[in-house]
Order: C-alpha cells, then structure tokens, then sequence
C-alpha cells in the first residue's frame, strides 16, 4: 500500500477484541477519515439508509456525503441530527437488511472517494476488494481475552459476556456469509492478522502503522 496515493485501510475485528479502538487511534496517527458502525448508524436514521434513498440523495447532490460530514461530528449524535426518533422507527420497519447491505457499499466506497480513509467492519476487505491501494487488516485474540475485556466494558458476568459473544460472533459471520459469499475467519481474506492478547490498542495500532511504514 502507497500511503503517497488515496489509500483505504479496513480492520476486520472479533468483538471484545479492541479493534474498534485501534481502528479509531490508526486513523488519528494516520491523520484520515474514520467510518464505523456509529458514522453508518447515523447516516441511516438521517438517510432512512435504503438504496433507493441513497441513490436519489446522490442524484440530487454529488457531494451529499461531504456535505453531511461537514455539517456533523465524526459521530453525531440523533439529537445533533435533529431527528424525529418516532419517525424513524416507523421508517426503518420499511428497509430490509438487503437495502441497508447495499447502501452501505455505496455509503463506504463514496466515504472512499473523499480521501484516504481506515474503515471498521462493514465487510469493508469484501466491498474494496478492487481497490487499487488499499490494506485488509484482521484483529483477533483468544477467547479468554476477549470474555474479560468484555466483562469489564460493558460489567458483565463471564456467563453474560460469554453468551454475547457467541451471538455477536454468530451474526456476524451469517451476515458476512450471506452477502460476500466468504467467512470472516477465513485468513486469505487479509493482508495481515493480528493477535491483541497481551498488547495495548496503542501498541496494536503502532505495529500496523510500522507494516504500513515498512
């Protein structure tokens, strides 16, 4: 990867494995746009998030997604979006899981188009498999690891944070399944694996950025 050249960065992570942190501090050294879930969410519940919605907000407005950006933090907040929360429960009984898989490509490669970026989740190695300079990064640790920091993020008993896991892990991988055709697990998805047990997300997101660097 040529970070000289408009580069996309994706970290693929298991839950309780703080690659969500070390997605967001890799972001800050390398000094780019951040998307994660919580950017996405927002944009759904401002948007409505069906592909339809996102194709004719792009047919109204080139830079729609820039202009939202501008106008809100990295990750706004319903109230700081003036949302109506009634109405958009009712508007998302409407939006099927394929709509909100499809706008969410788009979402990411035009969140892509606006500069270098690191991407969390979203199938993010699945949907820039074509791009030309990017890197494909999975965070995983042992389960022990991961139960623990569980417990202590969210105060959890082990029974509890061991059942979430599980779930989390499970849908994830049906979802990922579904729409890309592959496993999350599976290693030749990445250009590079990671274990976080026994390191900080600091030191974690230090080693991509020396790969990165190399």
């Amino acid at each position: 990867m040529n970070i000289k050249e408009p580069f996309v960065i994706t970290i693929s992570r298991e839950v309780g494995s703080g690659g969500h942190t070390i997605s967001s501090i890799l972001a800050q050294k390398l000094d780019v746009r951040y998307c994660d879930k919580q950017l996405l969410e927002s944009l759904e519940k401002q948007f409505g998030l069906s592909a339809s919605g996102i194709e004719k907000l792009k047919g109204e407005k080139k830079n729609w997604l820039a202009d939202f950006l501008n106008r809100v933090s990295p990750m706004p907040s319903a109230k700081a979006l003036g949302l109506d929360p009634k109405y958009s429960q009712e508007f998302r009984l409407n939006v099927t899981t394929d709509d909100i898989f499809k706008a969410e490509v788009d979402i990411l490669k035009d969140f892509a188009q606006l500069g270098s970026c690191v991407v969390a989740g979203r199938s993010g190695f699945y949907v820039f498999r074509d791009h030309p300079n990017k890197l494909n990064v999975s965070i995983t640790a042992s389960l022990p690891y991961r139960i623990q920091r569980v417990m202590k993020k969210q105060n959890l008993s082990e029974e509890s944070a061991v059942a979430l896991i599980k779930s989390i892990d499970k849908a994830r991988e049906n979802y990922i399944k579904r729409y890309t055709g592959v496993s999350r697990y599976d290693s030749r998805n990445y250009d590079l694996v990671l274990s976080a047990d026994g390191h900080t997300e600091e030191e974690m997101a230090n080693f991509i950025l020396s790969y990165i660097l190399r």
